[in-house]
């Protein structure tokens, strides 16, 4: 990528005079000095940048990990009204003590599953209890089939 005030003239003009004062016959051998000088150029650019990266990454690591360990022991500094007011909300709900969980059913304690009551007893007559089907027993076996017949040609 080309500096802002270079444009294609000014890289003419550069070349012509490289052209002018290296000679045609060197030419390319300095062009390949100066394209490995700038990749060379670029790669250390390119280790500086990702170091500064680490190293920022680093601090912020740093700051998370002494905020964290302040949270642990308790030892945070001022906070403001928002803050405060939402620990104290949080503590609220963790420590209810009228916001007790209701204890879990045992085979004593268990209620019959409520029913609705029926509408109208006349109205809808009571269907009678079907069999399971042998399909629907995991535990019996399909009964097999006869095998077909072919019909007799007529």
């Amino acid at each position: 990528m080309l500096g802002p005030g270079i444009g294609g003239f000014e890289i003419v003009v550069v070349a012509l005079v490289a052209l002018i004062v290296v000679g045609p016959k060197d030419l390319p051998m300095l062009m390949r000095k100066v394209g490995q000088f700038l990749g060379r150029a670029r790669k250390m650019a390119a280790e500086f940048r990702a170091s500064f990266d680490d190293m920022a990454r680093q601090s912020e690591l740093d700051e998370l990990r002494r905020e964290v360990e302040a949270l642990r022991t308790g030892q945070m500094g001022p906070l403001d009204k928002d803050t405060k007011a939402t620990f104290a909300d949080i503590k609220k709900g963790l420590y209810d003590p009228n916001d007790v969980p209701p204890a879990k059913p045992t085979a004593l304690t268990k209620t019959p599953p409520m029913t609705e009551p029926a509408l109208d007893a006349a109205a809808a007559p009571a269907k009678p209890a079907r069999k399971p089907s042998a399909a629907a027993d995991p535990e019996t076996p399909p009964k097999p089939r006869a095998p077909r017949r072919k019909k007799a040609a007529q």
